[in-house]
């Protein structure tokens, strides 16, 4: 009994949506996902796996079909038959993909909303002047150059004064050193940022952590304790945000198991939110060619809960207190120099008689 072709057709429709699900959702293509945020991400990443994989097997398994039915055979030196254009089957391979497309566009915008990349009003806070509207590729232009002069409030500039209101940020950011450059007139704030979520909008983030890029190196400092660290602790269930600029060059803080990155530019204040969700050490890295030794500009990020959160701040905050203690108790102008020189001279065999015969 012969199968009719449609049966087939459907046989093989199902065999290829199975396939395509069951691959789409099992590649083990990307790292833990720990954030909330990265859940997300990961959705979109696997439907657009989902849809390849079908497209893939679709394509291949017609390619080796037809390579293998319509083959040469011994003793055919005919010519193939002249086919000719098949309007039905172009619209209908021409639609189909934009439909794909159009798709996937409408899910990555949402998904890029839901995890506070994209705010539709940003553009209305900035009122829009002549000048702007004649300025083409003015909003790229503004993450690499400054702007003409304006009486508009320069909101890098406050963030940076914010942020410097932290003595420990203070310590480890040059920007009295660096101007912080102005936005794109009419354009919104072009520094990079990503918010939060839609209903977190307008909320403060549970926990404030101010980054810092230079080469290279990160460094961490925590305003509302003025912990300074240089790897970065923060707690399940909490929203974070990262607030940074950079010393020198442009870095990125690229986090793979977050699925953010977001750069760091000198003279712009960056932001970038997350919540995370899967207790671990993650590291941190730098997605932007910043120098010589850009490969090893690595940082740790632990993820952990609220608890051991905690205890790691009261030690952070216990240990500076002794550093400080340590450092007001033993003043070097008051030891002798075989005291002072005996720390250093023990590891080379000298002994601290032989140094007072020295100084004698």
């Amino acid at each position: 009994m012969k199968i009719p072709s449609s049966i087939w057709t459907l046989l093989i429709g199902i065999v290829l949506t199975l396939a395509s699900l069951w691959y789409g959702q099992n590649h083990g293509l990307l790292p833990t996902a720990a954030t909330d945020e990265a859940v997300l991400v990961d959705g979109l990443f696997n439907a657009m796996m989902i849809i390849s994989t079908g497209i893939f097997l679709l394509v291949e398994g017609i390619l080796i079909y037809s390579a293998f039915k319509y083959r040469r055979r011994a003793g055919d030196n005919e010519d193939g038959p002249p086919v000719e254009g098949n309007v039905p089957l172009e619209i209908l391979w021409t639609a189909i993909p934009a439909i794909i497309v159009i798709g996937i566009s409408v899910y990555s915008f949402d998904v890029y909303n839901e995890i506070g990349g994209f705010d539709p009003h940003a553009i209305h806070e900035a009122p829009m002047h002549q000048e702007s509207m004649a300025m083409p590729g003015s909003a790229m232009a503004a993450t690499l150059s400054d702007t003409p002069p304006s009486t508009e409030p320069n909101l890098n500039q406050e963030k940076s004064d914010e942020a410097m209101q932290d003595p420990a940020t203070a310590e480890v950011r040059n920007a009295d050193q660096i101007p912080q450059l102005r936005n794109a007139s009419g354009v919104g704030i072009v520094a990079p940022t990503i918010g939060g979520s839609p209903d977190q909008a307008g909320k403060p983030a549970g926990l404030q952590v101010n980054v810092t890029g230079l080469q290279y190196a990160w460094i961490f400092t925590y305003p509302e304790t003025g912990i300074t660290t240089s790897e970065m602790h923060v707690p399940i269930g909490r929203e974070v945000q990262i607030n940074m600029t950079a010393n020198d060059v442009i870095h990125a803080f690229w986090v793979p198991e977050f699925r953010l990155k977001q750069d760091a530019i000198p003279g712009r204040q960056s932001e970038i939110r997350f919540t995370p969700k899967k207790a671990g050490d993650y590291a941190l890295i730098c997605a932007e060619l910043c120098g010589p030794y850009h490969g090893a500009m690595r940082a740790s990020v632990v993820v952990e809960t609220e608890e051991a959160f905690d205890k790691w701040q009261q030690e952070q905050l216990v240990a500076s207190k002794e550093t400080l203690n340590q450092a007001v108790a033993v003043n070097p102008a008051n030891l002798s120099p075989n005291e002072f020189l005996a720390p250093y001279t023990k590891d080379m065999g000298i002994q601290p008689e032989m140094l007072h015969q020295i100084h004698k």
